[in-house]
């Protein structure tokens, strides 16, 4: 008889280790003095803008998006010697892309972002759904350091495919499992 696996989250350790991708700067521990505002602007939809117009390059963005931090509600671009705060709209990462896993009846939802990232929803990486200023749900996944990437349309969707009830203390609500943990969508 095989061993029974307790927990999901080691069903996917592969995938969340693939999830956790290549090494990203220490940003963490960067705590330069503040060197000011610069005219960047992350829109709703994950599009870097500066000084108004669209930053084309891939690289560039993908560059910045890995030297992002978060303090409070404030957003900056930091290196161990500067620190520039930067503006974003709802959120510094948009998610484009969702697969859904499954092992052994249980499932892990791996989300990709426009910069590359792909996290694993589950206990570090939590999933939620508030409303933005318009009344619309507004989908939210923590990608790293506390900074959240907006789900695209296309990707709630795919949630909204996926919807069952929660477990027995919350049986009124409506979401998704990832690595064993419920995420209420309503």
């Amino acid at each position: 008889m095989p061993a029974k696996i307790k927990a999901p989250e080691a069903l996917f350790r592969d995938i969340t280790e693939l999830a956790a991708g290549e090494s990203l700067p220490p940003v963490e521990r960067w705590n330069p003095p503040l060197s000011g505002d610069i005219d960047i602007r992350i829109d709703r939809e994950g599009h870097w803008h500066h000084e108004g117009d669209l930053i084309e390059r891939e690289a560039l963005v993908k560059l910045f998006s890995r030297i992002l931090k978060r303090e409070g509600d404030e957003h900056f671009l930091v290196t161990p010697v500067e620190k520039w705060r930067i503006a974003v709209d709802v959120a510094p990462f948009f998610v484009t892309g969702l697969e859904v896993l499954e092992r052994e009846g249980h499932q892990a939802l791996v989300f990709t972002t426009a910069t590359g990232d792909q996290v694993v929803a589950g206990p570090d990486h939590p999933l939620s759904v508030s409303d933005s200023d318009t009344g619309e749900p507004q989908p939210l996944l923590v990608i790293r350091g506390g900074m959240a990437g907006l789900l695209s349309r296309p990707v709630f969707y795919q949630l909204a495919d996926l919807v069952q009830p929660g477990p027995d203390d919350q049986q009124q609500a409506q979401g998704v499992y990832s690595l064993g943990q419920f995420f209420p969508l309503g």
